[in-house]
């Protein structure tokens, strides 16, 4: 007779899930630090601030390590997450409250698995050459150019003949928003919010970097493991996303892929590739997590 499957919680002792809850913060701090200094300097920084605003999670937030659905943390020190969202008390400690989470977040679930499944269901493609962020910058009107403040390496000019000399091909919302109102027309899609399932796809920089935000979507039921490796993808595909951008990074100490040249567009593709391969990995960690919270596994 087959031994029955135990369906008991997983409980981890104080010490365990402290020094885990430890270890992220001390990983995710190397961003959060030098973000929240710049914030009480009032600095700004080009690159890596929009990690802490065009994505929402508060740092403080970030720092918050969860250990995802099942596990049970036992200690006084859980106690303290009884004040955080869907959280619960249970027979020796405290976990995920799973149901409150999908009384509020069903819907949610339901659709960031809809999204990663199609988006993974598509094979990747490498031929946009990061040029969204140059149309961001084609012939601007007022109020149009986000960084004012960085010079562009090939001048107006040169940028604007960059995006007429090849052809714009952004399958991706949250970038093609942004274009100018010259650049737009020059794009061969026209992504919407309503398309975005349709048309998104895993070789795209920022649907790479969105893992992240999916992530935090989801937490607490995403183990902070997963959250801060999908953080430091993000910042990793970010910092790409604008080196091979118009702007001269030079007073950051970047250099260029200058993606006007074969040289350039070689680099930024290959790099684009290895983005791909890890953000599938992740991708597919995030698909796991829906299909528990939905009940498909």
């Amino acid at each position: 007779m087959p031994t029955p499957v135990s369906t008991a919680p997983r409980v981890l002792a104080a010490e365990s899930w402290t020094a885990a809850e430890a270890a992220h913060q001390q990983r995710v701090d190397a961003w959060v630090v030098p973000h929240q200094q710049r914030r009480r300097d009032g600095v700004r920084h080009p690159v890596w601030d929009f990690l802490f605003t065009y994505y929402s999670e508060p740092a403080g937030r970030l720092r918050r390590w969860h250990p995802g659905v099942g596990p049970v943390l036992a200690g006084d020190a859980a106690r303290t997450r009884l004040g955080w969202p869907f959280y619960t008390e249970v027979a020796g400690g405290v976990t995920v409250d799973v149901e409150a989470f999908l009384t509020r977040r069903s819907v949610a679930v339901g659709w960031v698995h809809g999204l990663l499944s199609a988006t993974a269901s598509r094979p990747a493609q490498f031929g946009c050459f990061g040029l969204h962020e140059w149309a961001m910058l084609y012939r601007p009107g007022d109020g149009e150019v986000r960084h004012e403040q960085l010079p562009l390496r090939l001048g107006q000019a040169g940028t604007d003949a960059v995006v007429e000399s090849h052809r714009v091909q952004c399958s991706h919302v949250d970038a093609y928003r942004f274009f100018t109102a010259a650049g737009a027309p020059r794009n061969t899609l026209t992504p919407t919010r309503d398309t975005q399932q349709q048309l998104e796809q895993p070789g795209c920089l920022h649907a790479t970097m969105d893992l992240y935000k999916w992530a935090y979507k989801l937490s607490p039921a995403v183990p902070g493991e997963l959250l801060a490796d999908c953080f430091a993808l993000a910042a990793d595909v970010r910092e790409l996303d604008m080196r091979a951008s118009p702007y001269d990074l030079g007073g950051l100490g970047w250099t260029p892929v200058a993606i006007e040249t074969p040289e350039g567009k070689a680099e930024y593709v290959a790099a684009q590739r290895g983005f791909a391969a890890r953000g599938a990995a992740l991708r597919g960690r995030l698909l796991d997590v829906c299909r528990e919270l939905l009940g498909e596994r």
